[in-house]
């Protein structure tokens, strides 16, 4: 079965979510943290989960913009530069089925890597 399409996408900036409403009346906020440390572009991912690079301090990472890609996918750019991987609609539902499943993998992974979620270094943003 395929993904729902959402019908409405909106970034909360206060709270770094976007936000993916659908026909159904359903609506979900994802976490900026969360999409950008689980981008599906190969920077991230590498080739495959042995090659994954790990993303630490990304803590307060935004969104600058968002983009559509074709009828298929979001183009997310995020304020520390990255905007490489398309966010097709199936990974974007793949990604709130398994959010709770994923954040604590991810968690695990940092702790096993002496690793932190904060910035290394205090970030100024433009406003």
């Amino acid at each position: 079965m395929a993904a729902p399409i959402p019908t409405r996408v909106h970034y909360h900036r206060k709270a770094q979510e976007l936000e993916l409403g659908y026909d159904d009346g359903q609506s979900h906020r994802l976490p900026i943290e969360y999409l950008r440390v689980f981008s599906p572009s190969a920077e991230v991912r590498g080739h495959g989960r042995d090659t994954a690079t790990l993303q630490v301090g990304k803590k307060f990472v935004g969104l600058k913009d968002i983009t559509q890609a074709g009828r298929y996918a979001l183009k997310l750019h995020f304020d520390d530069g990255h905007d490489s991987g398309l966010f097709s609609w199936d990974y974007l539902w793949w990604l709130i089925e398994n959010r709770e499943t994923n954040w604590a993998d991810y968690l695990q992974r940092l702790a096993d890597a002496g690793a932190s979620r904060e910035p290394l270094s205090i970030e100024i943003k433009q406003l």
